[in-house]
């Protein structure tokens, strides 16, 4: 299980660092993923980090978005520069078994592989 925070209401061109703390004890060895959904809109991939470090990204945030990992604090950041209002969304945090044995295959368009949801934080973007 996972509990996300760090959600707010930001201007056109703010930053967000969003976070996901794993509940009950550490990440298992697999992979944690960010993902968004919109009003009306399907689920959306945004990034993924593997526990060995390896990263994820949607081409549409590749530029802007960061994820890390951090072992001690048992969670995942994602931070968010340039935010645009197409970005609005509520935002959740998932994990999953590896898949093909490495983060470099962590990623998941729509999440079928990912469980363990958290309740999710909104982010909106004014413009």
């Amino acid at each position: 299980l996972v509990e996300e925070s760090g959600g707010d209401s930001v201007p056109t061109g703010g930053s967000l660092r969003l976070s996901c703390a794993a509940v009950g004890g550490a990440f298992s060895d697999g992979c944690v993923g960010w993902f968004r959904q919109a009003p009306g809109k399907e689920r959306e991939g945004v990034a993924m980090i593997g526990t060995d470090g390896l990263e994820n990204y949607a081409d549409s945030v590749k530029t802007r978005f960061t994820i890390s990992l951090d072992n001690a604090k048992r969670t995942v950041y994602l931070q968010m520069n340039s935010l645009q209002p197409e970005d609005t969304a509520m935002y959740y945090c998932a994990t999953s078994r590896y898949h093909y044995g490495s983060g470099a295959y962590c990623y998941d368009s729509r999440g079928s592989t990912y469980s363990g949801w958290g309740q999710g934080t909104q982010v909106t973007v004014s413009s």
